[in-house]
């Protein structure tokens, strides 16, 4: 199975930077996707930035200027870089991907559409 480890997060004053890291773990074949998402108190999972399949990335409106998503192919991981961070109440930041995985039992290829880390908690204060 793949596990998804994201970087630990951290305390952050209002203004400044953080970035995260993700990275699959695993007999991993490829990966069709990767992105961030996060989760407020009392609110939904939305989603921050992502690749797309296509290679293409989406950030949410609320973060565009401010965050960038990249990657290094080479070792499968996402980076999050998030400058000029806002006070709000802390998120938790999860990694999540669609990835091809190497299943031994089977002898197969198999694609998880929705893996996810654990995720890894922002606190950003005024």
């Amino acid at each position: 199975q793949v596990q998804l480890v994201e970087s630990v997060g951290g305390l952050v004053q209002a203004g400044g930077s953080l970035r995260l890291s993700c990275a699959p773990f695993g007999s991993i074949f490829s990966i069709n996707a990767m992105g961030w998402y996060r989760q407020a108190p009392g609110k939904q999972r939305e989603l921050v930035a992502a690749f797309t399949s296509g290679g293409s990335t989406n950030y949410a409106d609320s973060v565009k200027g401010r965050f960038t998503i990249s990657r290094d192919n080479a070792k499968n991981t996402v980076y999050l870089q998030m400058n000029s961070l806002k006070p709000v109440k802390t998120a938790v930041y999860y990694c999540s991907a669609d990835i091809n995985s190497f299943n031994p039992g089977r002898r197969s290829v198999e694609r998880t559409l929705n893996s996810w880390g654990k995720g890894t908690q922002v606190t950003v204060t005024s």
